[in-house]
């Protein structure tokens, strides 16, 4: 089992910044991708961003250039820092992990608000 623990949401104004982090604990050996996904009020839930154990990574096309994510395999730690954020980032933000057989781990989630 992974435990997924994220923090560093809260409220933002319009064009301000956010760094959210993400803790994992449990069975880390088996992990490969972490990411972090998002859902909106009355929306599904979208990928923002992975990064495998390498340190590959892969956005949302539409948030390349504001978003980026980083990874510390160890401190087992996964990190999203967004700047220019807009009033649509507004969401629950998911930290994710992926294990090597494919099973995804999920967070509890952490609120962003983007309003002024």
């Amino acid at each position: 089992q992974v435990q997924l623990v994220e923090s560093g949401g809260g409220l933002v104004q319009p064009g301000g910044s956010l760094r959210l982090s993400c803790a994992a604990s449990g069975t880390i050996s088996n992990i490969n991708n972490m990411g972090w996904y998002r859902q909106a009020p009355g929306k599904e839930r979208e990928l923002v961003a992975t990064v495998t154990r390498s340190g590959s990574t892969n956005y949302a096309d539409s948030l390349k250039g504001r978003f980026t994510i980083s990874r510390d395999n160890a401190k087992n730690t996964v990190s999203l820092q967004m700047n220019s954020l807009k009033p649509e980032d507004t969401a629950v933000y998911y930290c994710n992990a992926r294990s090597v057989s494919y099973r995804d781990y999920w967070g509890k989630g952490t609120l962003v608000t983007v309003s002024s």
